[in-house]
């Protein structure tokens, strides 16, 4: 552990912020992209002091070591440095931008484009340890830890009323150049090992494991090799109301912690060989669906990463 990310946003995003995302921001995802009866309100700044001077208050996140990937294109992507403009870079709005009434950073998405190798839409960041890059990644064995307060204030129903789900922080595997010659590939994707979930209020945590603990280096190198472990939901449910989230990952464990004090840890054989693949930090609003008219929104107050 060492290097940590979570120094405030540059005086450019502040300045674009005041000129231009108050108003396009909200605007835009009041009128140009909700179009379910259950959208979200507006999002209204009123944060003026008694005073009558403006009161601005900004996520404490630093995205110099992010990409985000959007619900639209390709999908699009906005990497490092363009990504600290967000505040007037148009592609990204409604999808990201402050809330200057909370100090948060919003990520909104809706069913639309998605990856090679996914059926869901996401509004999500991607860790770049070199910035502008995906070559650079991190193994259990040197390890790493994600940091966030966070909440869900929206997300749609089903028809008979229940939520959808949405993933909030994921570490996803990557293989090496040298490891997707070897099995055919032709992309460096690996499996996630970690997916945490909002789930119904709840927080839910999902890992990997082997299907067959005697595969040869080869064979586990498929995403076929892997499946999902047994789920894990912590008792306390946190409904739209905002919480903290801590990810620490090293050789053969992940311990994921919930608001500081629920702690779920997963430590064993299969994880010890999960750590031929490199890994990546990932957060924001992967949601779980496809259906017509459904959206939903996370806010990111705080988030840092440090190896």
């Amino acid at each position: 552990m060492g290097k940590t990310h979570s120094i405030g946003l540059p005086l450019l995003v502040f300045i674009g912020f005041l000129l231009f995302n108050c108003e396009s921001s909200s605007e835009a995802v009041g009128e140009s992209i909700q179009t379910g009866d259950d959208a979200p309100e507006e999002i209204v700044d009123d944060t003026v002091s008694e005073d009558g001077e403006q009161d601005y208050l900004l996520p404490e996140i630093d995205l110099n070591h992010w990409k985000v990937t959007l619900p639209i294109g390709r999908p699009d992507e906005v990497k490092p440095p363009e990504i600290l403009d967000y505040a007037t870079n148009e592609s990204l709005l409604p999808y990201m931008f402050n809330d200057s009434t909370d100090g948060s950073l919003v990520f909104y998405t809706f069913p639309g484009s998605s990856t090679p190798n996914s059926s869901y839409s996401r509004t999500e960041l991607r860790e770049q340890m070199v910035p502008g890059s995906n070559n650079t990644n991190w193994t259990f064995a040197q390890g790493g830890r994600m940091a966030g307060t966070l909440s869900v204030p929206f997300i749609s129903k089903d028809g008979e009323g229940n939520s959808y789900r949405t993933i909030i922080m994921q570490i996803h595997g990557r293989l090496t150049n040298e490891q997707r010659d070897l099995i055919g590939e032709d992309d460096n994707n690996a499996p996630p090992v970690l997916k945490i979930y909002w789930n119904d209020g709840k927080i839910r945590v999902h890992t990997k494991k082997l299907k067959n603990l005697n595969v040869s280096y080869e064979e586990l190198l498929h995403t076929a090799a892997w499946e999902d472990d047994e789920p894990y939901s912590f008792p306390d449910a946190v409904g739209t109301e905002k919480f903290s989230l801590e990810v620490i990952a090293s050789e053969g464990r992940i311990e994921v912690i919930l608001n500081g004090e629920h702690s779920f840890v997963q430590e064993n054989e299969h994880l010890e060989k999960w750590g031929v693949f490199e890994n990546y930090f990932k957060a924001g609003n992967y949601l779980i669906s496809r259906d017509e008219g459904t959206s939903a929104t996370v806010k990111y107050y705080e988030l840092e990463v440090e190896h």
